[in-house]
């Protein structure tokens, strides 16, 4: 199969369109016949093996963990899903190997769930580390209910924009924060912008006086202590940036395979509660690009790689 890999740590210039062994499929696995994958900022960093100490990587290494794609083959003991049927999945396993961004991958079943139908290929493939983040974070860590205000850094983002959707479909108030080139985007998605820097406390108070109900930190840079003092309880800050939250009795969010959440998530899709904004597709021999676009920091929007 064709894959994009990489034979040692390094920077864009490592990166290679090689031909690779198909993977094997275990018991518990599904071969995916790959359409796109996502392009996150943890592929490049790992790329540049700022998480070695973290996690175990083997080369050649294939990155991605993002997948949306068709169902090839299935491994002995799954029952879940047969060839033909179209899948999502954030397809992280216990080391780095053998990722998504190549013609083939075998995901376990635990990281998949069926693609929403709503969803192109593009918009389905950068859904699920982006859509988990936003998820998890609001849902499972926030416990975000209705008629609450949440707060969320960075809302014109990749996740920041999925997890805006998410929290209006559960029928909270959001405010975001952003440049304000963006603030006329997020009023569009149903936020009331406000912009970051200096006096941000202050903004925010103009809109909730009597402070927010959660907030959610995508940004670092001292939001979440920030954000600890714009809510009434503590422990309703979350931030998956910046791992000090813990120590303000907040939550860190990493986002973990989960088929249950990623159902919830295509659900919304398929209501047509939940888009996914593409700002920019590659070609999969094109990967080093999309990762030198995804390191600036200033897409609104996902970026892509598209598998012919």
């Amino acid at each position: 199969m064709k894959a994009i890999a990489i034979r040692r740590y390094g920077g864009p210039e490592v990166v290679e369109y090689t031909e690779l062994p198909d993977p094997r499929v275990g018991p518990d696995s599904v071969l995916v016949r790959v359409r796109a994958a996502g392009v996150n900022p943890v592929d490049w960093k790992i790329r540049e093996g700022y998480l070695d100490g973290m996690i175990d990587a083997h080369f050649p290494l294939v990155m991605g963990w993002d997948v949306a794609g068709v169902v090839q083959a299935v491994g002995g003991g799954v029952t879940e899903y047969a060839v033909g049927d179209e899948v999502i999945g954030y397809v992280r396993k216990d080391c780095v190997e053998h990722g998504t961004y190549a013609e083939l991958v075998a995901a376990p079943v635990r990281t998949l769930a069926r693609k929403p139908a709503a969803l192109g290929w593009a918009e389905a493939g950068g859904l699920p580390l982006a859509g988990l983040t936003a998820y998890q974070g609001l849902v499972k860590a926030l416990g975000l209910a209705a008629g609450e205000t949440v707060l969320i850094h960075a809302a014109a983002g990749g996740v920041g924009t999925l997890a805006v959707q998410i929290a209006l479909a559960r029928g909270a108030r959001v405010i975001g924060t952003a440049s304000e080139r963006n603030h006329a985007y997020l009023r569009g998605l149903g936020a009331e912008p406000v912009s970051h820097g200096e006096g941000l406390a202050h903004r925010v108070r103009a809109l909730a006086p009597e402070g927010v109900d959660a907030a959610y930190d995508l940004v670092g840079s001292g939001m979440a202590a920030l954000s600890a003092e714009l809510v009434r309880d503590a422990s309703r800050v979350a931030s998956a940036t910046d791992y000090g939250v813990v120590a303000l009795g907040g939550h860190y969010v990493w986002a973990r395979p989960d088929t249950a959440d990623l159902t919830a998530l295509a659900e919304l899709a398929d209501a047509g509660r939940l888009t996914v904004p593409v700002a920019s597709t590659f070609p999969l021999a094109q990967a080093a690009s999309a990762q030198a676009l995804n390191a600036e920091g200033r897409t609104r929007g996902k970026i892509v790689l598209l598998v012919d």
